[in-house]
């Protein structure tokens, strides 16, 4: 990893890190390096940044950062401020993890779950429509749609419950294998 300087070198070598570590993260989950370092940049900044001081700071295009602040906005991590006495529009990430976690969450549901959902649903009803779909296609198509659909409704769930609860549960881990009866198995997970 290269360090990230500007003229200045405001930033601190751990801020640093975390940054590049965070676009490098990005890499893997399928975001854009340069969007994923913005956001670690707004989420580590004390206070809301102008793209001119996103661009210096990482040493980025000032148009590669507009571009990234609008990709970061789509998927509401980080929103526009206003600042008194200065018309140029500043930024600050949401700092709440649980917010962050939830909004990515239903970001990822909306551009790849759902979509297959409802390509599953057009593909079992064309299957059912087609004597020339064996049995063995069917069926694994009905598979594959029964287990998306319970994801979806999961989801649906889990969204509505008590950020406290979510909390709970996460924090049991397998744990909750245990209280749902699974027997000796359930039991060894949640020592």
């Amino acid at each position: 990893m290269t360090e990230i300087t500007d003229a200045n070198d405001q930033l601190p070598p751990a801020v640093q890190r975390f940054i590049l570590h965070w676009g490098d993260m990005g890499d893997q989950w399928g975001v854009n390096r340069s969007v994923a370092q913005i956001h670690a940049l707004l989420y580590l900044a004390e206070a809301p940044l102008t793209a001119e001081d996103i661009a210096a700071s990482l040493g980025l295009a000032r148009s590669n950062v507009s571009n990234s602040l609008k990709e970061l906005q789509g998927w509401r991590l980080i929103r526009r401020v206003p600042m008194l006495g200065d018309r140029r529009d500043h930024y600050e990430a949401e700092t709440d993890l649980w917010e962050i976690i939830a909004r990515i969450a239903e970001g990822r549901k909306e551009r790849e779950i759902d979509p297959v959902h409802t390509a599953l649903i057009a593909c079992v009803d064309e299957a059912r429509a087609d004597p020339r779909v064996s049995r063995v296609a069917l069926g694994r198509l009905l598979a594959m749609l029964e287990f998306v659909t319970t994801l979806v409704r999961w989801y649906e769930q889990m969204i509505r419950l008590p950020r406290s609860q979510i909390a709970g549960l996460v924090k049991m881990g397998g744990k909750v294998a245990a209280l749902l009866g699974r027997g000796k198995a359930g039991k060894e997970v949640a020592k």
